[in-house]
């Protein structure tokens, strides 16, 4: 048989599995639908009406973000569906900090071989992250990376556009002294600290994913895999009935610097450890690793996935309001003048 030559699938790009993907694909994109939303996904480009009657000035805010080597967890583990709801809400809670509805969501897969079951399978979870955040997912790309990723490596990223009317931006500014700080509660890790996390637990203590643990309710792979909490519907909701004077979302460097971030020069804040009920994930991590305190509360939320401050006069009704929509609210500090740092009491 006369040899045919080099084809794209021989050099490891396999077009029909990628339409195939699509294909799958395409039930999980639906889920997501808004009715701004103008196209299903094939084409170049995604299409979003932004309701113009609904805001006076509207002002667009947008994220990007990754899920970092918690997805080396997931491929170690052979568990793909739940790292796409983490790659959602690191960008819709970054976006939610200034007061902003997501709107619409675009992901990016880079994978080794283009496995169509296995791209389903990330679709699936960021198509759940878009419900929960009530965002529409409205397009995406995946790259399939022969050479540059082994077979079964794959990485994530996306972004995310909400919108704010102009008037209701927040971005600190109006934070002042005796502000008082609720915490939202994190579901765990969620999505950063993983480097440390796999060295102190699988590297200095020796533990296998599979462990079933005394500290842990789940495996330690189970626990390692729960998905990052989206806050959008409870945040949202309270934003209509109170005074929000700043947020901030407890991704890498710990509550100090992502709080930091949302207070004017000149104020710090005063953050009451002992009121956060820490998941055991962080009290194994510390323990079996020897990881200082310090080194805990730089890397990781330690408990508070989000932090919400304002007047002490709305506090009631703000812990009221997030408590009907399922939140457990902590009062754990509050905006002072004596230092212009965050410190963890």
């Amino acid at each position: 048989m006369e040899n045919e030559g080099l084809t794209y699938k021989k050099a490891g790009v396999d077009i029909d599995a990628a339409n195939y993907s699509v294909d799958l694909i395409k039930k999980w994109v639906g889920r997501t639908k808004r009715p701004e939303v103008l196209a299903d996904i094939g084409s170049f480009g995604g299409f979003f009406a932004l309701n113009n009657q609904k805001y006076r000035e509207p002002v667009l805010v947008s994220g990007t973000d990754g899920v970092g080597t918690k997805l080396r967890i997931a491929q170690m583990m052979g568990i793909h569906h739940t790292v796409g709801i983490d790659l959602v809400a690191m960008c819709v809670n970054d976006i939610l900090v200034h007061g902003a509805e997501p709107l619409f969501f675009l992901d990016y897969i880079a994978i080794g071989k283009l496995q169509p079951e296995l791209v389903e399978a990330l679709v699936q979870g960021v198509s759940e992250g878009c419900v929960q955040a009530g965002c529409a997912l409205i397009g995406g790309e995946t790259a399939e990376m022969p050479g540059f990723y082994k077979e079964d490596e794959y990485d994530l990223a996306g972004f995310t556009v909400g919108v704010v009317d102009k008037g209701k931006l927040i971005n600190g500014d109006a934070i002042e002294e005796g502000d008082v700080l609720i915490g939202l509660p994190s579901s765990g890790i969620h999505s950063n600290g993983y480097s440390l996390a796999r060295q102190a637990l699988l590297g200095e203590a020796g533990l296998k994913l599979d462990d079933q643990l005394d500290e842990l309710e789940k495996s330690l792979g189970e626990e390692l895999l729960t998905p990052t909490r989206i806050y959008v519907p409870s945040v949202l909701a309270l934003l209509e009935e109170t005074n929000v004077k700043g947020m901030a979302h407890i991704t890498g460097g710990g509550i100090a610097e992502n709080l930091q971030r949302s207070i004017p020069p000149g104020l710090g804040a005063e953050i009451d450890s002992a009121a956060i009920n820490t998941p055991a994930i962080f009290k194994l991590i510390q323990a079996r690793g020897r990881v200082p305190r310090e080194e805990m509360f730089k890397t990781f939320n330690m408990g508070i996935g989000f932090i919400i401050a304002l007047a002490p006069q709305q506090l009631d009704k703000a812990l009221n309001c997030l408590r009907v929509k399922g939140e457990k609210p902590i009062m754990i500090g509050k905006i002072t003048a004596q230092s212009a740092e965050v410190v963890i009491r």
